[in-house]
This record gives structure tokens, sequence and C-alpha cells, in this order.
């Protein structure tokens, strides 16, 4: 830049201000959307139907007397299925505990 006159180096110190600017700009801009896309998919993640499936199945079968049988079935099928771990036990009060590697549930229900 020592051969270019103080007009010459101005436009080229601008340019390269300028190109700065729009360097950082296009990084926030794609931080930005990246937090707003997994904070989108988070939500839509949650398998509430999933879990609201099981629940009623589960509390629809407390009352049957062969509940270690009806346990590991449900343990089967929605690891087989829904590729999540499902447990209950059922003694004064049902404790329900849901787990697809993204989203843990845990529910205590006491029949009235």
């Amino acid at each position: 830049m020592a051969r270019l006159n103080d007009n010459a180096q101005w436009i080229v110190l601008m340019g390269f201000l300028v190109s700065f600017s729009f360097f950082f700009l296009a990084l926030v801009i794609n931080q930005a959307t990246v937090v707003g896309q997994t904070t989108a998919e988070s939500v839509s993640e949650f398998p509430k139907n999933d879990i609201r499936d099981v629940r009623d199945l589960i509390v629809g079968n407390t009352t049957i007397s062969n509940s270690t049988v009806i346990n590991d079935d449900i343990r089967i099928i929605s690891l087989s299925r829904k590729n999540a771990v499902i447990s209950y036990s059922y003694t004064n009060s049902l404790t329900i505990h849901y787990n697809n590697g993204v989203t843990t549930y845990n529910e205590n229900w006491t029949p009235s």
C-alpha cells in the first residue's frame, strides 16, 4: 500500500471494513437461526401423544391380575415401535416412567 495515494488507501481500508462487517453479520444471523431451529425442534419432539397412549393403556390395565406379563409386553412393544423405554409399577399409586432418549417423563397417578 506504500505506492497508493491517500484516497486509494482509504478506499481499500473501507473495503476491508465493509467485508469484515458483512462476515460478522452473516455469522451472527447464522447462529440466531440455529438457536431458533433447535428450540423449535425440542418443542416438536416432545412425544405427548405417545405418552398419552401409553398412560391410557397402563391405567386401563392396572386391574388385571397378571401385571408382570402386561408390564413386559408394554416394555417390549414400546421399545420396538417407539424406541422408548417404559416401565411402571403399581402398589397404592401408579408410577410411570417414559424415556425415549430425548424426553424423560415420570408420573405418579393415584386412582380415585
